[in-house]
């Protein structure tokens, strides 16, 4: 075992000069990750707020048929603007960009009115235009205002209440908490943490690997007095332990980063305190034994420290891969999502921000399987390095 630690001790110790090391490490992905996170939150409330608050105009052809439904778009902060179109020149209209919304009320629809018979609007929009379909709505949601006010004092005048039209009314109630609610909107926070804590030992576990035969130093290093099993064990601890100092500044970058977010402003919070941080680091810190044998494995095979890097970086999808499941498939904290690696800790990580604390044999699960896989990798690296052939 002190063979082990000292080949630990020396790998940690070297690679902290190590720019590439660092870089990845505490760099790239413990910083960069975070920021993108927050900013890209940022933009999505900037953006729902530029949609609540900007000014809807619609081109309306034939508004002097029906003068109310002008009235009711102005009391709405709808803008008209009137407009002589048939139906292809309203097509032409939105296709060409020139008009988000086109009404076209038809000269027949005031005697139609008058005559109790349906009478037709036609709605011309884009779906596929994202701040189209935000005016759409609004206009939408004005125009059915409008025929419900219309039903409705069609029922007054005949003596009939409006309100047996709703002999069941819906009542929308929200029993989800502003955390749980932050979750929802965070979902990819967990993928975040998990790729950058993996990327952490990324250039470490190329280095003492691939890294050692491209500069010929491999072969003068198994034939030290130590078994060679335990300078790849020493070499996986080190790779383990920067994907853990990735993990911590990650989540630590995080919790100070979701600080400049306005999530209250969407009824949400999150819980990043400090023993939330450090519950989620204990929680996936099982994950990175596995991660460290896995790419030590897979960087035996290559000649370069190019070749080592361009087949991790692929290697980094496998345990990536059920994060990017879990909404698709709608998938859930069985038994058998508890015992996957990185998808254990995806839904232990979300227990966590949720405000929760998991079960016992939700950690238990998700910690033994994932450090048996990574004591099994680990020992399948150390059988690789005693033999010959790993010398190429």
């Amino acid at each position: 075992m002190r063979g082990i630690l000292t080949v630990f001790r020396k790998e940690f110790l070297e690679n902290l000069r190590d720019r590439r090391t660092i870089f990845s490490a505490l760099l790239f992905g413990p910083l960069f990750g975070p920021l993108f996170f927050v900013l890209m939150i940022n933009i999505m409330q900037q953006q729902a707020e530029t949609r609540d608050e900007q000014q809807v105009e619609v081109a309306v052809s034939g508004g002097a048929y029906a003068p109310n439904l002008l009235a009711l778009f102005a009391e709405r902060g709808i803008t008209v603007k009137p407009v002589t179109l048939d139906e292809a020149g309203a097509r032409r209209a939105i296709a060409a960009g020139d008009q988000r919304t086109v009404v076209v009320v038809p000269q027949e629809f005031p005697s139609r009115l008058a005559a109790g018979q349906p009478a037709d609007i036609s709605l011309y929009f884009d779906r596929s235009s994202e701040m189209g379909s935000s005016a759409t709505n609004r206009v939408r949601d004005a125009v059915d205002d409008y025929g419900r006010h219309i039903a409705q004092s069609r029922l007054l005048l005949r003596g009939v209440d409006p309100t047996l039209l709703r002999p069941v009314v819906v009542k929308g109630i929200d029993v989800s908490t502003p955390k749980a609610r932050a979750v929802l909107a965070l979902g990819t926070l967990t993928f975040f943490v998990i790729l950058a804590m993996l990327t952490g030992g990324l250039y470490l576990a190329i280095d003492s690997t691939a890294g050692e035969r491209e500069r010929g130093s491999l072969e003068a290093l198994l034939t030290t007095p130590l078994p060679r099993s335990y300078l790849i064990y020493g070499k996986i601890l080190a790779t383990t332990a920067y994907m853990l100092l990735s993990l911590t500044v990650t989540l630590v970058a995080l919790s100070i980063a979701l600080q400049f977010t306005r999530l209250e402003d969407w009824g949400m919070s999150v819980d990043l305190s400090p023993r939330s941080v450090l519950a989620m680091v204990l929680l996936t810190a099982p994950l990175s034994l596995a991660g460290a044998g896995l790419m030590t494995i897979v960087a035996s095979f290559t000649r370069s420290f190019r070749e080592a890097q361009t087949y991790l970086s692929i290697v980094l999808m496998v345990p990536t891969l059920p994060l990017a499941l879990v909404g698709l498939l709608d998938l859930k904290p069985t038994v058998a999502a508890m015992a996957t690696p990185s998808l254990s800790q995806h839904f232990l990580m979300t227990r966590v921000l949720r405000g929760e604390w998991p079960q016992g044999w939700e950690i238990l699960l998700s910690a033994g399987v994932s450090l048996a896989l990574g004591l099994l990798l680990a020992w399948i690296a150390g059988r690789l390095y005693e033999r010959e052939q790993i010398l190429g």
